[in-house]
């Protein structure tokens, strides 16, 4: 039978896994809305309105859900985790009350006006409570992000007692793996949204939507996931420099390189063997780890055997790492292509709009594998020399973890279900919604009996 701490570790993992997808969408989506209502404001061509409907709907139930799984996430660390609130509560607490009290309350505050008050508020007002939503949502990835990263890399504290007192609130903010881990959080919202944008879109068109919208919203989805891709990479490579100086063994695990090494090789592929502390069926390119990493063919890569005891387990790091990678340089080329093939040609063959709709949600794929490579590259510690996972958990028994794991676990897969369901619902009513055509002109059209006369 699982032990307590197995099952509290699964649990927390699942809840948040989970939780995690949908504010990568909403993060992203929220500006995406604000930039089609003020094209709309600016334009007054109603096929802007269109799209900010469409998307604003599919916003809306992505936001709540959102919301429903971060409540269940937090009462976690009450139950299953009561010395993570009681070592570092004085610092966890305040940032988790700042997010709810600034982004929060920004995001319920104005999302009302922005989804029922088009009709009752001025276009100004209306334009308005989209960007405070769309500034929330940032807003409140920039307070979690904080802490999280202060857990990676805690400064700007003291202990007393065996309890975290804050010294420096600027410090503790603003600690060092936080400014790449927000820019790297933001972007990767940026390219899940974008391509579910694309994906969706594609999906209309498949489908026989021949109507301006859809081509529009796939257009811009692409455009901005061609320009985001290549900052993140670029973004990853900064982090992982970050990482290299702050979290050398998060780093090792990654890159599974067991003893210090000069020149050390860039591993494609591996089967990382924790007991021998070896690697087998290694597919590698000599010297590259190094290179990335120090950007020197022979700069010096701490090994895992420097961190005995001390390091997380390989082959999750190991396997996470490199299908965050694969993905997003897959996302990348797709993104790239297909923007030069609408260039070209200005529509996408099938093909390729198959692969987009296959692409929906490739940025959940890839965003979860990234946060898989930083928190269970951050073990055996929750907070980093301050707390271990194990010291923190709670000692109830293991029934009573096994019964609401269960339980979420079921819950999560409806919910996924019918969320999914449900948006390739609204994507098939939006065809048969009435809509102006791409070969139409945006005008007024006056019908009479004999003839159509646009106006």
């Amino acid at each position: 039978m699982l032990e307590t701490l197995m099952l509290s570790r699964i649990q927390f993992a699942a809840n948040i896994s989970f939780h995690i997808l949908f504010p990568t969408i909403t993060i992203a989506l929220s500006w995406f809305l604000f930039y089609f209502k003020l094209r709309f404001d600016q334009t007054n061509d109603p096929i802007w309105m269109r799209a900010y409907r469409f998307w604003v709907k599919i916003f809306a139930l992505t936001f709540a859900i959102g919301v429903v799984t971060g409540i269940t996430m937090s009462f976690q660390f009450g139950t299953n985790w009561p010395k993570f609130m009681e070592t570092v509560g004085n610092i966890a607490g305040p940032l988790l009350g700042y997010e709810v009290l600034t982004a929060f309350f920004l995001e319920a505050g104005f999302l009302g006006i922005m989804l029922f008050g088009m009709n009752r508020v001025s276009a100004r007002v209306h334009t308005l409570s989209t960007l405070i939503v769309a500034f929330g949502t940032s807003l409140s990835s920039f307070w979690i992000l904080a802490l999280n990263s202060w857990m990676q890399t805690p400064q700007g504290h003291e202990m007393r007692d065996g309890v975290a007192f804050p010294v420096d609130w600027f410090a503790i903010i603003f600690n060092p793996s936080f400014p790449y881990k927000l820019s790297h959080m933001l972007v990767a919202s940026g390219l899940t949204a974008a391509f579910l944008v694309a994906g969706i879109s594609a999906y209309r068109l498949l489908k026989g939507d021949n109507k301006k919208a859809p081509q529009l919203t796939l257009k811009i989805a692409l455009t901005v996931a061609a320009v985001l891709a290549p900052v993140q990479i670029l973004l990853g490579d900064m982090h992982g420099l970050n990482t290299l100086e702050h979290q050398p063994q998060k780093i090792a695990a990654m890159e599974g390189i067991w003893h210090t090494e000069k020149g050390a090789p860039l591993l494609l592929f591996a089967l990382p063997d924790e007991e021998q502390k070896t690697n087998h069926f290694e597919i590698a390119i000599p010297k590259m780890a190094s290179f990335i990493l120090t950007h020197d063919f022979d700069g010096e890569i701490k090994g895992l055997n420097e961190f005995e005891g001390n390091h997380p387990p390989v082959a999750p790091v190991f396997f996470a790492f490199r299908i965050m990678v694969a993905l997003g340089l897959f996302m990348f080329i797709v993104a790239w292509f297909s923007r030069f093939q609408l260039w070209r040609k200005k529509q996408l063959p099938p093909w390729l709009l198959k692969v987009l709709v296959a692409m929906s949600f490739s940025g959940w794929i890839a965003t979860l594998a990234g946060w898989y490579v930083t928190e269970i590259g951050r073990q055996p510690w929750l907070v980093t020399g301050i707390l271990t996972v194990k010291d923190a958990a709670t000692d109830i028994a293991p029934a009573n973890v096994g019964i609401t794991l269960t339980l979420y676990l079921t819950l999560y897969v409806v919910i996924m279900v019918a969320y999914l369901h449900t948006l390739f619902t609204m994507a098939g009513r939006a065809i048969e919604l009435e809509e102006f055509s791409i070969d139409e002109q945006v005008k007024p059209v006056i019908h009479t009996p004999s003839k159509s006369i646009e106006g």
